[in-house]
Protein backbone atom coordinates (compact mmCIF):
# COMPACT_ATOMS: atom_id res chain seq x y z
CA UNK A 1 0.00 0.00 0.00
CA UNK A 2 2.99 2.30 0.00
CA UNK A 3 1.75 5.16 -2.09
CA UNK A 4 1.93 8.93 -2.11
CA UNK A 5 -1.80 9.34 -1.52
CA UNK A 6 -3.21 8.09 1.77
CA UNK A 7 -5.55 5.15 1.43
CA UNK A 8 -9.08 5.16 2.84
CA UNK A 9 -10.23 1.77 4.12
CA UNK A 10 -13.57 1.08 5.80
CA UNK A 11 -14.13 -2.39 7.24
CA UNK A 12 -17.49 -3.58 8.59
CA UNK A 13 -17.97 -6.25 11.25
CA UNK A 14 -21.09 -8.22 12.17
CA UNK A 15 -20.55 -7.58 15.90
CA UNK A 16 -19.81 -4.65 18.21
CA UNK A 17 -16.29 -5.62 19.33
CA UNK A 18 -14.10 -6.72 16.41
CA UNK A 19 -13.63 -3.24 14.92
CA UNK A 20 -12.10 -2.08 18.21
CA UNK A 21 -9.98 -5.19 18.51
CA UNK A 22 -8.64 -4.79 14.97
CA UNK A 23 -7.89 -1.11 15.65
CA UNK A 24 -5.92 -2.14 18.74
CA UNK A 25 -3.99 -4.71 16.68
CA UNK A 26 -3.24 -2.08 14.04
CA UNK A 27 -2.06 0.36 16.72
CA UNK A 28 0.40 -2.31 17.91
CA UNK A 29 1.53 -2.81 14.30
CA UNK A 30 2.06 0.94 14.06
CA UNK A 31 4.34 0.79 17.10
CA UNK A 32 6.24 -2.00 15.26
CA UNK A 33 6.48 0.23 12.14
CA UNK A 34 4.48 -2.19 9.97
CA UNK A 35 1.80 0.39 9.19
CA UNK A 36 1.61 4.17 9.26
CA UNK A 37 -1.92 5.26 10.16
CA UNK A 38 -2.92 8.89 9.83
CA UNK A 39 -6.30 8.32 11.44
CA UNK A 40 -8.31 5.43 12.87
CA UNK A 41 -11.84 5.46 14.23
CA UNK A 42 -14.24 2.77 15.38
CA UNK A 43 -17.98 3.23 14.94
CA UNK A 44 -20.31 0.97 16.94
CA UNK A 45 -24.06 0.86 16.42
CA UNK A 46 -25.52 -0.69 19.56
CA UNK A 47 -28.59 -2.94 19.65
CA UNK A 48 -30.85 0.13 20.03
CA UNK A 49 -29.32 1.73 16.91
CA UNK A 50 -27.37 4.39 18.80
CA UNK A 51 -24.06 5.24 17.13
CA UNK A 52 -20.91 5.63 19.23
CA UNK A 53 -17.59 6.80 17.82
CA UNK A 54 -14.32 5.68 19.37
CA UNK A 55 -11.50 7.68 17.86
CA UNK A 56 -7.80 7.20 18.39
CA UNK A 57 -6.20 10.51 19.29
CA UNK A 58 -2.68 9.30 19.91
CA UNK A 59 -1.59 8.72 16.33
CA UNK A 60 1.78 10.32 15.68
CA UNK A 61 1.41 13.80 14.26
CA UNK A 62 -2.33 13.65 13.68
CA UNK A 63 -3.47 15.83 16.56
CA UNK A 64 -7.15 15.92 17.45
CA UNK A 65 -8.74 13.25 15.31
CA UNK A 66 -12.37 14.26 15.37
CA UNK A 67 -11.58 17.35 13.31
CA UNK A 68 -9.82 15.25 10.70
CA UNK A 69 -10.90 13.51 7.55
CA UNK A 70 -12.43 10.48 9.25
CA UNK A 71 -14.36 12.66 11.67
CA UNK A 72 -15.90 14.53 8.77
CA UNK A 73 -16.65 11.31 6.93
CA UNK A 74 -18.26 9.64 9.96
CA UNK A 75 -20.23 12.80 10.71
CA UNK A 76 -21.61 12.86 7.18
CA UNK A 77 -22.61 9.20 7.27
CA UNK A 78 -24.11 8.88 10.74
CA UNK A 79 -25.05 12.32 12.04
CA UNK A 80 -26.05 14.49 9.08
CA UNK A 81 -29.10 13.80 6.92
CA UNK A 82 -28.07 12.55 3.48
CA UNK A 83 -29.61 15.52 1.72
CA UNK A 84 -29.05 19.24 1.45
CA UNK A 85 -26.23 21.53 0.48
CA UNK A 86 -24.00 20.87 3.49
CA UNK A 87 -23.68 17.18 2.69
CA UNK A 88 -23.19 17.86 -1.01
CA UNK A 89 -20.45 20.40 -0.31
CA UNK A 90 -18.74 18.19 2.26
CA UNK A 91 -18.81 15.12 0.01
CA UNK A 92 -17.47 17.25 -2.83
CA UNK A 93 -14.64 18.53 -0.65
CA UNK A 94 -13.72 15.03 0.50
CA UNK A 95 -13.92 13.62 -3.02
CA UNK A 96 -11.72 16.44 -4.31
CA UNK A 97 -9.08 15.93 -1.64
CA UNK A 98 -9.12 12.14 -1.53
CA UNK A 99 -9.48 11.21 -5.18
CA UNK A 100 -13.16 10.33 -5.23
CA UNK A 101 -12.87 8.02 -2.22
CA UNK A 102 -16.33 9.08 -1.05
CA UNK A 103 -19.57 9.42 -2.96
CA UNK A 104 -23.29 9.31 -2.19
CA UNK A 105 -23.45 5.58 -2.99
CA UNK A 106 -20.68 4.92 -0.47
CA UNK A 107 -22.62 6.81 2.23
CA UNK A 108 -25.71 4.72 1.46
CA UNK A 109 -23.68 1.48 1.46
CA UNK A 110 -22.25 2.24 4.92
CA UNK A 111 -25.68 3.20 6.28
CA UNK A 112 -27.19 -0.02 4.86
CA UNK A 113 -24.37 -2.24 6.15
CA UNK A 114 -23.87 -1.00 9.70
CA UNK A 115 -26.94 -2.43 11.43
CA UNK A 116 -27.69 -2.43 15.17
CA UNK A 117 -25.13 -4.70 16.84
CA UNK A 118 -22.48 -4.02 14.17
CA UNK A 119 -19.27 -2.01 14.10
CA UNK A 120 -16.93 -0.52 11.51
CA UNK A 121 -13.29 0.49 11.42
CA UNK A 122 -12.45 3.62 9.45
CA UNK A 123 -8.77 3.97 8.52
CA UNK A 124 -6.66 6.54 6.75
CA UNK A 125 -3.43 4.70 5.94
CA UNK A 126 -0.26 6.49 4.87
CA UNK A 127 1.62 3.28 4.07
CA UNK A 128 1.91 -0.31 5.18
CA UNK A 129 3.92 -3.49 4.85
CA UNK A 130 0.86 -5.18 3.41
CA UNK A 131 1.83 -8.85 3.73
CA UNK A 132 2.85 -8.55 7.39
CA UNK A 133 -0.22 -6.48 8.27
CA UNK A 134 -2.58 -8.94 6.56
CA UNK A 135 -0.90 -11.89 8.31
CA UNK A 136 -1.62 -10.20 11.63
CA UNK A 137 -5.28 -9.64 10.76
CA UNK A 138 -6.18 -13.10 9.40
CA UNK A 139 -7.87 -14.05 12.69
CA UNK A 140 -10.79 -11.74 11.90
CA UNK A 141 -13.72 -13.41 10.12
CA UNK A 142 -16.78 -11.99 8.39
CA UNK A 143 -15.08 -8.67 7.63
CA UNK A 144 -16.69 -6.71 4.81
CA UNK A 145 -14.57 -4.20 2.89
CA UNK A 146 -17.02 -1.36 2.35
CA UNK A 147 -14.95 1.18 0.48
CA UNK A 148 -11.39 1.98 -0.25
CA UNK A 149 -9.32 4.27 -2.38
CA UNK A 150 -6.99 1.35 -3.00
CA UNK A 151 -6.23 0.13 -6.50
CA UNK A 152 -8.58 -2.63 -7.71
CA UNK A 153 -5.76 -5.15 -7.22
CA UNK A 154 -5.03 -4.00 -3.65
CA UNK A 155 -8.73 -3.99 -2.76
CA UNK A 156 -9.21 -7.49 -4.19
CA UNK A 157 -6.22 -8.73 -2.17
CA UNK A 158 -7.75 -7.24 0.98
CA UNK A 159 -11.15 -8.81 0.29
CA UNK A 160 -9.58 -12.22 -0.37
CA UNK A 161 -7.62 -12.02 2.87
CA UNK A 162 -10.88 -11.68 4.81
CA UNK A 163 -12.84 -14.24 2.78
CA UNK A 164 -14.02 -17.30 4.69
Amino acid sequence: MADHMSQVVVLAFDNEIDAGRMRDDLMQMQREHLIDLEEAAVVVKDEKGKVKVNNEESLAGSGALWGGFLGLLIGIIFFVPVFGLIVGAAVGAIAGKYGGAVDHQFIKDVEDTIKPGNSALFLLIKEATTDKVMDGLKKYKNVKVLKTSLSKEQEEHLKQAFAK
